[in-house]
């Protein structure tokens, strides 16, 4: 089943789309496989993390934008305003795509874990995921089956 997520950032951080995520796994039917993510942006990212302090989120985007500074001098793509050079860093120093595995019907998260968009500009847009969730249900192999011996 492939799926599409639009989600509408305001502006830097991370945006938690565990929920949208978990309600299209149920939907699929599949009990046993795997959900993949790209999130199809170049400057902005995708990461599993922290879910129960937002301080973790806070330190990580702090920490990001300490890392990767606006304005440096060795930025040559520079058209686009002196966020987008560091945001595509960024998106390449974390993830654009991931894979989770879905067992009994559910996403494989940790207890503290949650999936996140993380946008990389300040201005924020809308950014689009492609959500591709493969695998196996037994109701819908039985299913399969009883259709075929008749």
């Amino acid at each position: 089943m492939i799926k599409h997520l639009t989600v509408d950032t305001h502006g830097q951080g991370l945006y938690d789309i565990t929920g949208e995520l978990a309600a299209m796994v149920s939907e699929s039917g599949s009990d046993d496989g795997l959900c993949t993510l790209l999130v199809q942006h170049t400057s902005a990212s995708l990461v599993i993390q922290e879910n129960a302090d937002p301080a973790v989120q806070h330190d990580l985007h702090n920490w990001l934008n300490q890392l990767v500074i606006e304005n440096d001098p060795l930025y040559t793509h520079t058209d686009e305003g002196p966020d987008d050079m560091p945001a595509h860093i960024k998106s390449v120093l974390t993830a654009t795509s991931l894979g989770i595995p879905v067992i009994n019907g559910r996403l494989t998260l940790g207890t503290w874990q949650g999936v996140y968009l993380w946008e990389h500009r300040h201005g924020g847009s809308t950014r689009h995921i492609v959500v591709h969730i493969s695998g196996s249900s037994e109701k819908l192999v039985g299913k399969n089956i009883a259709n075929l011996e008749q």
